[in-house]
């Protein structure tokens, strides 16, 4: 009965094709700019044959014969490159637009059933196939992207080094004869004015080099990790900052826990928090605030990592450009390099450490997780050379 009533209302739709077919294109979203607007009445063609044949194959059959005909249109689809939306709402017409037609068969609804069934097994196997394949080829577009975008970026980065290599040292030995010149003046004369100044700015000119040198990463050849007090290096920092800290009125509130030793790069250290403390006053500078303040705290966790906050009570970071701010040659500044938070990120995981950044409307914290030197030989050696 059931072999019977599925071939009559086979022979139904066989004999109205034509018009349903019509109806079903009457109806279509379509872009004009669709490379393969022309085509699209053949794919509707296409799935209307499958069901019209669709009691004569064995449902492996009809699987194979689906996923075919779903994997060619969904590929023209991504090539199309339209909304995945739009080529479900069709789809999903055309079987409308089938059922539309039902209540002129002639046949009961019980007795259609089973033809129900399988017609709305054939539309949603195809989406299936269809939408499945869409999706695996965009991702994979997005990959192939991605992996253009990364090579791009390792390709400026590489090109970088080599500029930086190749005359970054040769820019250095007149700024080091400059710097010596300027501790014999004060030697000489200690009362001219503005010979701090001038020291001070060839250090900060030294510091910005300093950032493209490790990008070089030739400069750590033959370089040997050393032990060195975390809260002696603030002090330095400090020290250096000063004028800067001075000329801004910029607050600087310090609470940190008891000395502890580290082991790494002590320069490179040194540079992280020069950078970040540094771009802290400029951002302080830059907007109005009647008492800007830098906090600089540290905390022991778990005796085996040390976390230094550094906060400022700037303008928010917005939450957008949290996620890109450690990335090399992103910068909201009109002369920044955007290296600076990057080469920053690069020195702390060197270091097997973590830098994160939290920001809110009252306050913006870069936190540096570093892992401690805890071993009696390294604290005594620390302890011998102090």
């Amino acid at each position: 009965m059931f072999k019977n009533d599925q071939t009559d209302l086979i022979a139904f739709f066989d004999k109205h094709k034509d018009q349903l077919l019509l109806d079903w294109e009457n109806s279509y979203i379509i872009s004009k700019e669709d490379p393969y607007i022309e085509k699209i009445s053949e794919n509707g063609k296409a799935l209307f044959h499958v069901i019209l044949n669709m009691h004569k194959l064995t449902e492996e059959e009809l699987l194979l014969v689906i996923e075919k005909i779903a994997k060619e249109i969904s590929e023209e689809r991504v090539i199309a490159n339209i909304n995945i939306g739009d080529f479900v709402y069709n789809v999903n017409l055309g079987r409308t637009i089938m059922y539309s037609y039902l209540s002129k068969t002639g046949i009961s609804w019980g007795e259609m059933q089973e033809s129900i069934n399988r017609i709305n097994f054939c539309f949603d196997k195809f989406l299936y196939y269809a939408v499945s394949n869409y999706t695996e080829a965009k991702n994979k577009i997005i990959e192939e992207k991605t992996m253009f975008i990364d090579s791009t970026h390792q390709d400026r980065l590489t090109l970088l080094g080599q500029m930086t290599s190749s005359f970054i040292h040769e820019f250095r030995n007149p700024l080091t004869s400059v710097q010596g010149f300027i501790q014999l003046l004060k030697a000489d004369f200690p009362n001219m004015r503005y010979l701090d100044i001038i020291s001070s700015e060839l250090d900060q000119l030294n510091f910005r080099i300093s950032q493209f040198l490790l990008l070089s990463k030739k400069e750590l050849i033959g370089k040997e990790k050393d032990y060195f007090k975390l809260n002696k290096l603030i002090d330095e920092v400090l020290n250096f900052l000063y004028p800067s800290i001075l000329d801004g009125k910029v607050k600087i509130i310090k609470e940190l826990c008891e000395e502890i030793t580290l082991h790494g790069y002590a320069d490179e250290i040194r540079q992280v928090f020069i950078n970040i403390i540094f771009n802290a006053i400029d951002v302080l500078n830059h907007h109005a605030n009647p008492h800007p303040t830098i906090e600089i705290n540290s905390t022991l966790e778990d005796n085996k990592h040390i976390i230094i906050t550094i906060s400022n009570n700037g303008p928010a970071i917005p939450t957008e450009l949290q996620k890109t701010i450690f990335e090399p040659f992103f910068t909201t500044k009109k002369l920044g390099t955007g290296l600076g938070l990057f080469v920053c990120k690069e020195i702390i995981e060197k270091h097997k450490g973590k830098l994160t950044c939290n920001s809110t409307p009252n306050k913006t914290t870069f936190s540096i997780h570093l892992p401690i030197a805890l071993s009696l030989e390294s604290e005594h050696l620390i302890n011998d050379r102090n």
